[in-house]
């Protein structure tokens, strides 16, 4: 039964997706006897936390003395943006709570559930653990690896090219691989994280928006790396629609929504730019760059996810896709005549 109600706590706080960085997503249940009296996830970044929100729903609040809260991220016991949640189990005298994983975050990381202990609660931790941090894979490798989560996202042919050799004085747009449906989806993605990165090469030959046209949802940080400031104010990317990164080693200045930060390019940059959005608090970042962005990142081993979609043109020739090493990818999906690779850096 625990494992019943913290299935339902896990799809609760999966509404919450995209809305409640850097917090993480949590979903609580109350149950007395066989029944969920209150439910609740985190809806937003500053707004009522899930436990919160699942012992407001309960009517007779005697009968939480007598109920079980099932809860898929440890409650915090520090003041944030809101009140510590142990103090209000303790207060509510819940004697059971039943936790999914520990959180990373150094404020937590434990307290919560050594505080519920002390106050004479019984506490289960570790109920559907993987999928629990699973659910918040950005807020764990956030808080664990210092660095945001990292998702490559790219578009290959039948016969494993990104994009056809195009020479300088081509239309300024993509090579389009799949197809609209596809690139809806696209959009949701980008909706759901909060930063999104391509190079100069895309930049100049595909002149992309970056944003979330084809969706509702906020537009993510847009990040451009261009080292030596080769695109010109009539990119789509510099018309301070969204903030947005210009990654070089020239200069450093702010022009509304654009802002050009000076890094070192070295065999670290990427180090570097993590760092920077580790430290922005920015705690996921999508790569829809070229290969040889894409492959840098994959070599140095500093990715997550790949989000691969493969179409049915074949080139011929042209620019070839990243290779991925093993393992082979966790999870196809066939959509139409195209196909959806996802594979995730064990």
């Amino acid at each position: 039964m625990d494992e019943i109600y913290m299935t339902r706590c896990i799809e609760l706080a999966r509404l919450g997706l995209g809305r409640t960085a850097p917090n993480p997503m949590v979903g609580a249940v109350v149950v007395h006897g066989d029944r969920i009296i209150g439910e609740g996830y985190h809806q937003k970044y500053g707004g009522h936390h899930a436990e919160v929100l699942a012992i407001e729903m309960v009517r007779n609040k005697a009968l939480l003395s007598e109920s079980t809260l099932y809860v898929s991220l440890e409650p915090c016991c520090h003041y944030g943006k809101t009140p510590p949640c142990t103090n209000l189990i303790i207060e509510n005298k819940i004697p059971r709570v039943v936790i999914g994983t520990a959180d990373p975050f150094d404020a937590v990381a434990g307290k919560g559930i050594a505080r519920l202990r002390s106050s004479g609660c019984e506490v289960i931790v570790g109920v559907l653990k993987e999928q629990c941090r699973q659910l918040n894979k950005r807020f764990f490798t956030f808080h664990e690896k210092k660095r945001p989560y990292v998702i490559l996202k790219w578009a290959q042919t039948a016969d494993g090219f990104i994009d056809t050799e195009r020479l300088p004085s081509a239309e300024k747009k993509p090579t389009w691989i799949t197809s609209e449906k596809l690139r809806v989806l696209v959009h949701k993605w980008r909706a759901e994280e909060p930063a999104i990165l391509v190079g100069t090469n895309t930049a100049l030959k595909d002149n992309p928006r970056l944003n979330v046209r084809d969706w509702s949802g906020p537009s993510p940080l847009r990040i451009v790396i261009d080292r030596n400031l080769s695109l010109h104010s009539r990119q789509n990317l510099l018309d301070n629609s969204q903030p947005t990164w210009v990654i070089n080693d020239k200069q450093e200045k702010s022009v509304q929504n654009t802002h050009y930060i000076r890094l070192t390019f070295d065999k670290d940059l990427f180090r570097h730019i993590f760092d920077m959005l580790y430290h922005k608090n920015i705690q996921s970042i999508i790569i829809e760059g070229g290969r040889k962005i894409l492959q840098s990142i994959i070599d140095d081993n500093m990715w997550d996810e790949a989000r691969v979609f493969v179409g049915t043109q074949f080139f011929g020739k042209g620019i070839r896709a990243p290779e991925i090493p093993p393992p082979k990818p966790v999870s196809q999906i066939i959509i139409g005549m195209e196909s959806f690779f996802c594979f995730k850096n064990q």
